[in-house]
C-alpha cells in the first residue's frame, strides 16, 4: 500500500482537517492544527507530506522519525502540530486496514469509557453558576472554567475576590460532587499564582490549569508549596523532550498534551507512559474538533493514567460549527453519567462526512486569538 495524495479542509469555526489517500482505497484523517494559526500549519503540513507521497503509511515510527529527526530545527507549536496531523492519519488507515481501532494496535484497551468535562464560562467567565448547573443537569459531572480575566504581574485583590465569588457561587448551585478545574490559561503571573492557589483550597478543586506560562515551568516548585489542589499543565509543550524536565522536577500531578499539538498518537503516548511511571495522571488537552477527539480517546483506551478528557462541545469557541457536525456518526460520542465510550469502529474510529467537510471549506476561517490589553496600553495574555 502506498500513499497517493492528500488534502486539507480549513474548516470553521477554527479547525483544519488532513484526508491522506492511499492506492488501496483506504482514506485516514488527521486534524493538524494551531488555534489562530491554521495557514501556518498547512504550509508546513505541505512540507511534510512531500517526504510520504509513494511510501507505506503503516510505517508509522518511522514515518515520524523522519518528519522530525530529518530537520535539523525541531519541535514548537508549528512543527509538532503538523507532524500530529499527519500521525493521526496515518493510524486511522493502519487501523482500517486491520479493521480494528487505534488502541487494539496499541496493545489493546484497559478501559472501555473515560470521563469527560465540560467547558463553561468563557474566555472573559461569567454566569458560571448557571452554565456549572446546566451542564450538571445534562448528565456531566465534571466542568473546566478560566479563573479570571487578564491580570498583571501585580494586580488588585478585587480580582482575586472575584475569583473566589465565582467558585463559592458553581459551590453553591452544584454542591460538592461536582468536580471543577480552574484554568489560569497562562494570564497568571508567579506572584497572583501562589496567592490565588491557597485562595482556591477551600473549594477542594480537580485542578488547577497552567497556573502560569510553560515557559515558566520553574514557578511551578514555589506554587506547589503553597497548596495541595493538583497542578495541571502541559497543553502548550509539544514533545516528551519539552515534558521530561517536568516530569524530573516532581511538580505537575496532571499531563495534558494534546493530541493535535505533540506529536499526535505516537508520540502522546509515549508522552503518557513517561508520565505514568512518576506517577502523573493524564487529561489530554482537546478544546477541538472531532478528529482530535478521537486520537485522544484511543490513546486513553490504553493509557492507564488517564483519568479525564476535554472535550469542546459547547465550547465558547463553536459558534458557527460545532464538535458533532463534521461526523457522519456523531452518536458515536454519546455521553452519559458523564463519561463517553471508546469508540469501537476501525481507525480512529469515527466516520467523516466528507460532503460537509468541503461544504464548509469553502466558506474556511480566519479565527485568531482575542487581544486584550491592559489598562496601561500593554499586551495581557490572553
Amino acid at each position: 500500500m502506498k500513499i497517493t495524495s492528500y488534502e486539507l479542509f480549513q474548516v470553521p469555526p477554527r479547525w483544519l482537517f488532513l484526508k491522506i489517500e492511499t492506492d488501496e482505497g483506504i482514506t485516514g484523517w488527521g486534524e493538524p492544527i494551531v488555534e489562530g494559526r491554521a495557514a501556518t500549519v498547512k504550509a508546513c503540513v505541505h512540507e511534510l507530506m512531500e517526504y510520504l507521497t509513494g511510501k507505506d503509511p503503516l510505517r508509522i515510527e518511522d514515518h515520524w522519525n523522519l518528519l522530525y529527526r530529518s530537520g535539523f530545527y525541531r519541535g514548537g507549536p508549528i512543527l509538532m502540530s503538523a507532524i500530529a496531523g499527519i500521525d493521526q492519519a496515518l493510524w486511522d488507515i493502519k487501523g482500517k486496514y486491520y479493521h480494528a481501532p487505534v488502541y487494539q494496535l496499541l496493545g489493546g484497551a484497559c478501559r472501555d469509557s473515560i470521563r469527560v468535562y465540560s467547558w463553561i464560562g468563557g474566555d472573559r467567565p461569567s454566569d458560571v453558576a448557571r452554565e456549572a448547573k446546566k451542564v450538571m443537569d445534562m448528565g456531566f459531572t465534571a466542568i473546566k472554567m478560566n479563573g479570571t480575566e487578564e491580570l498583571q504581574y501585580i494586580d488588585s485583590y478585587r480580582k482575586i475576590d472575584e475569583t473566589i465569588a465565582r467558585l463559592a457561587a458553581v459551590r453553591d448551585a452544584c454542591g460538592k460532587e461536582l468536580s471543577i478545574g480552574v484554568d489560569f490559561h497562562g494570564r497568571v503571573h508567579k506572584p497572583i499564582a501562589k496567592i490565588l492557589a491557597k485562595e482556591l483550597e477551600p473549594f477542594r478543586l480537580m485542578f488547577i490549569e497552567e497556573p502560569v506560562l510553560a515557559e515558566n515551568n520553574e514557578a511551578l516548585r514555589e506554587i506547589a508549596r503553597h497548596t495541595s489542589i493538583p497542578i495541571a499543565t502541559g497543553e502548550r509543550m509539544y514533545s516528551r523532550w519539552d515534558f521530561k524536565g517536568l516530569l524530573a522536577d516532581g511538580v505537575v500531578d496532571i499531563i495534558q498534551p494534546d493530541l493535535s499539538h505533540a506529536g499526535g498518537i505516537t508520540e502522546c503516548k509515549k508522552i503518557a507512559a513517561m508520565a505514568e511511571a512518576y506517577d502523573v495522571a493524564l487529561a489530554p488537552h482537546c478544546p477541538l474538533g472531532p478528529i482530535a477527539l478521537a486520537a485522544c480517546l484511543q490513546l486513553d483506551a490504553t493509557a492507564h493514567n488517564a483519568f479525564i478528557q476535554e472535550q469542546s462541545l459547547g465550547i465558547h469557541y463553536n459558534e458557527s460549527n460545532d464538535l458533532l457536525d463534521y461526523l457522519s456518526n456523531p452518536a458515536v460520542f454519546t455521553y452519559q453519567d458523564g463519561y463517553v465510550q471508546i469508540p469501537q469502529g476501525p481507525g480512529l474510529g469515527v466516520e467523516i462526512n466528507e460532503e460537509y467537510v468541503r461544504k464548509m471549506a469553502e466558506a474556511g476561517h480566519n479565527w485568531r486569538n482575542p487581544v486584550w490589553r491592559h489598562q496601561d496600553g500593554s499586551i495581557a495574555e490572553w
